[in-house]
């Protein structure tokens, strides 16, 4: 194999890479939130909010993120008259679909911390949202910050579906050489795993850290 030649190739690849970088840190930033509300709301005392939030997780996390893709990016701008942006499209999403993943983390690890904790909150006199702020979610975050982990290492892998939206993201570019020099398609493709390792691995080491930080009670 003609390393020398295929490396040429890496310019693009890396170009690729930052779009799907970019992808990837606002679709976490929209999951997050998401999760964490839809978890929230799934707590309700209100059956008919309960109801809504769950419609959401069962629809979103019951069909395929390509079916979800293509019907936000060519269905709904039709239904609507609109025009969406491909970048807006895979965020959306990507985010809709792991939020609807992250909110049942965030529901279970509510549901984890011991009734005692409520029971202390009321003791004290404090409110839902207080006791929520200051007593629950402080204990519930570190419950849930392995798993939210795994769900951003595979939003990241997920981000690999975009480029049939026309993204030019790291998946894009790489299948754009290799239809172009299809002779360097190992090189290519081993190239195109070791950027998307290094994006996963650094991302888990940023979450590794938050994880430390959490233990220690500090975010």
């Amino acid at each position: 194999m003609k390393w020398s030649e295929a490396f040429h190739y890496l310019p693009l690849l890396l170009k690729g890479a930052m779009v799907t970088l970019e992808i990837t840190l606002f679709a976490i930033v929209l999951s997050a939130i998401i999760s964490f509300a839809v978890g929230l709301l799934r707590l309700s005392k209100r059956k008919y909010v309960r109801l809504i939030a769950t419609i959401y997780v069962e629809v979103f996390r019951g069909t395929s993120l390509l079916v979800q893709l293509f019907w936000l990016y060519f269905a709904l701008p039709m239904l609507l008259n609109i025009q969406i942006t491909a970048m807006v499209v895979a965020v959306l999403a990507l985010g809709l679909n792991y939020g609807a993943y992250g909110s049942e983390v965030v529901r279970s690890s509510i549901l984890a911390v011991p009734k005692g904790q409520y029971e202390a909150a009321t003791a004290l006199n404090m409110g839902t949202k207080l006791s929520m702020m200051r007593i629950v979610l402080p204990q519930a975050i570190p419950i849930m910050l392995p798993s939210f982990g795994n769900l951003q290492i595979e939003l990241l892998k997920g981000t690999s579906l975009v480029y049939l939206i026309t993204l030019t993201d790291l998946t894009y570019q790489g299948m754009v050489l290799r239809t172009f020099d299809s002779s360097k398609t190992a090189e290519i493709f081993l190239m195109m795993l070791i950027l998307y390792f290094l994006l996963s691995y650094s991302l888990t080491l940023l979450l590794r850290v938050l994880e430390r930080r959490s233990a220690r009670g500090r975010y």
